[in-house]
């Protein structure tokens, strides 16, 4: 049971526009009485008369009320086929995208199913403004009204929002002034929208409203990514940490064990650092080589004691 106490919900859909009429009901009885209302509202409307109608052969259609009403009025009334539910197919798949919707739209906000009442209408009036007629190319509402309508107004279902508190109980000085409330629709019979008072568990209709279209599910996505992305900031940090640490380690026990390899060698033979061992000239295990160990008569240059004349003399000097 929905949250007005209805059961069932009969849909009309206009065969030429595809405009579709959504009616709420707390037993299948009423559904002549609903439609005897809805026709008459048309054809006052329209000034035109209903020319025939089709349904299938349910009980609620096919009855005295029924069969008498279209006598009187002229109306040729068409039964589908018996469990033959294609042949009245535009209604059935009207009937499946409601329901598909409704659904979607009760599940995004995680509403109460007794909310499903409220989800089909939003559903019927939306598809009724955004559906394409695939033949003449315009939205049913505009081949039904003549006229294409704005869609600024329409908002998420379910979304949370808040209305001013208009005088509707005497408030305090410090009290709030609006309360929060959650998106249920459009009224049907004013420009208002449709929401339910959590405070006061009420339904309500509105233009004093402000919504916050964000959608509870995506605020915790948003959060969670978050979330990951600082914890992923925290794993890198500390496998840099580690890696640093690890590269250190690795440095200081390089150094050690040059440092212990060098140690092996006599202390006099420690290679200096920027020297390779490959430009070092004779055998490294001789030792060091210095002016005290050079042998003076290996580089000794002989004179003359005597002064030549000339260079004859000096050329033939043999002393």
């Amino acid at each position: 049971m929905s949250l007005g106490g209805n059961l069932y919900a009969l849909v009309i859909v206009d065969d030429f526009s595809r405009y579709t009429w959504t009616l709420f009901l707390a037993a299948k009885n009423d559904t002549f009485h609903a439609f005897k209302r809805l026709a008459k509202m048309l054809e006052n409307g329209k000034s035109s008369k209903i020319v025939s109608i089709q349904s299938d052969h349910g009980g609620e259609f096919q009855n005295e009320k029924f069969e008498h009403f279209c006598e009187k009025h002229d109306i040729n009334h068409n039964f589908s086929a018996p469990r033959t539910p294609q042949q009245n197919g535009v209604v059935e798949r009207k009937n499946r995208s409601h329901e598909e919707l409704a659904r979607t739209m009760l599940s995004e906000n995680s509403l109460p199913k007794y909310f499903w009442a409220d989800a089909v209408n939003t559903t019927c009036y939306v598809l009724n403004r955004v559906l394409i007629r695939q033949i003449l190319k315009k939205t049913p509402c505009e081949l039904f009204k003549g006229r294409r309508l704005v869609l600024s107004h329409l908002k998420v279902f379910g979304c949370k929002c808040f209305i001013l508190n208009n005088g509707k109980e005497s408030l305090g000085k410090f009290d709030a002034k609006a309360d929060d409330v959650f998106f249920l629709g459009y009224a049907t019979q004013s420009h208002a929208y449709r929401v339910y008072n959590k405070r006061l568990m009420i339904v309500e209709e509105s233009m004093h409203v402000v919504f916050d279209e964000t959608s509870p599910k995506l605020q915790d996505q948003v959060s969670k990514n978050a979330d990951e992305e600082d914890l992923l900031q925290e794993q890198v940090s500390a496998a840099e940490k580690l890696t640093a640490v690890g590269n250190q380690s690795a440095e200081k026990e390089k150094q050690s064990t040059k440092k212990a390899a060098d140690n092996k060698l006599p202390t006099d033979w420690i290679q200096p650092r920027g020297l390779l061992k490959d430009n070092i000239i004779g055998d490294i295990k001789q030792g060091v080589s210095t002016r005290r160990r050079i042998v003076f008569c290996e580089h000794v240059a002989f004179v003359s004691q005597i002064e030549p004349k000339n260079v004859n003399n000096a050329l033939n000097d043999s002393n």
